[in-house]
């Protein structure tokens, strides 16, 4: 297949694009800049609306993972990147595929669980209504962004992807210092839900919804078995084989990072897979001491 990938030099898009080679699949980079890489590459700048046309005719399929990263502190002027670099080149890549004369069959475009907000121990599925912060806004208008696409008659799924368990990159890497001192914490009272994935499910889950032609829509890429916080601090502390004796109050932490705080430390997202699911996916890793266990290895 003839695979076009933004955001490809991030943890997702470095390891799907790899396994896609591996595989035999032509992959071609969506790039701001030229690119030194052996695979073909496709110029785009999303900021001033412009796309290299000429070339993404004849595609097979694309996967648009390309957004600012959530991670830091969110002020004003970062907010403002996490949105729109996320719904401006979203509405580019897809206004533009839809003027082809010969579009790609699907379109995998990246998302979160964030758009549910936050919702306590309700197991959250794919028909759940979205939240009201944040990132629930930023997702909502992230989706509405394909719309171009599906009007045109494009096969288009949403990745509304969990936190990834890699030692690549991530929040795994960033924890596994103070865990491996001892000095692990659980966040908040420990009882918020968080949803994760392993990244290898979710390469496979990738691969696997662009070859389903039943999957279409949102599908929530997560492992079956989300865990508390507290669950998630002690698993962690137990396969390094230490101790996680601390808490970090919820004040402290709003008080460091404001509404940040709230929407990735504090949240609770108990999101489960049922369209993947439904679909006859099966997660390698569901368990997360399990899949802990692997990454670390």
């Amino acid at each position: 297949m003839r695979i076009l990938v933004s955001g490809s030099h991030g943890l997702i898009g470095t390891a799907l694009a790899a396994r896609m080679r591996m595989r035999g699949d032509a992959v071609i980079l969506l790039v701001r800049q030229p690119s030194s890489a052996s695979d073909e590459a496709i110029l785009w700048q999303p900021d001033a609306g412009a796309v290299d046309r000429a070339h993404i005719e004849g595609l097979d399929a694309v996967v648009h993972l390309a957004g600012e990263s959530i991670a830091g502190l969110w002020t004003k002027g970062r907010r403002e990147r996490i949105r729109e670099s996320r719904i401006r080149g979203t509405r580019l890549l897809c206004e533009s595929l839809a003027q082809c004369a010969r579009p790609p069959r699907v379109i995998l475009c990246a998302s979160g669980i964030g758009y549910y907000g936050s919702r306590g121990d309700a197991l959250l599925d794919e028909n759940e209504p979205p939240g009201t912060d944040f990132l629930a806004s930023v997702c909502v208008n992230w989706e509405a962004a394909t719309r171009p696409a599906s009007s045109r008659g494009i096969r288009v799924v949403l990745m509304r992807t969990a936190v990834v368990l890699s030692p690549e990159g991530g929040i795994l890497p960033r924890m596994l210092g103070p865990f491996r001192l001892g000095l692990g914490a659980e966040i908040g009272n420990g009882s918020q839900y968080l949803s994760w994935i392993a990244l290898d499910d979710l390469i496979h889950a990738y691969l696997f919804a662009i070859a389903d032609e039943r999957l279409e829509g949102p599908a929530n890429a997560t492992s079956p078995q989300p865990v508390t916080n507290r669950e998630f601090t002690r698993s962690l502390a137990r396969v390094l084989g230490r101790r996680a004796p601390f808490r970090v109050p919820a004040w402290i932490l709003r008080r460091v990072l404001g509404s940040m705080a709230d929407s990735l430390l504090l949240a609770s997202q108990r999101a489960v897979p049922a369209r993947l699911e439904q679909a006859g996916f099966r997660f390698s890793d569901p368990d997360l001491n399990g899949a802990l266990e692997k990454v670390l290895r």
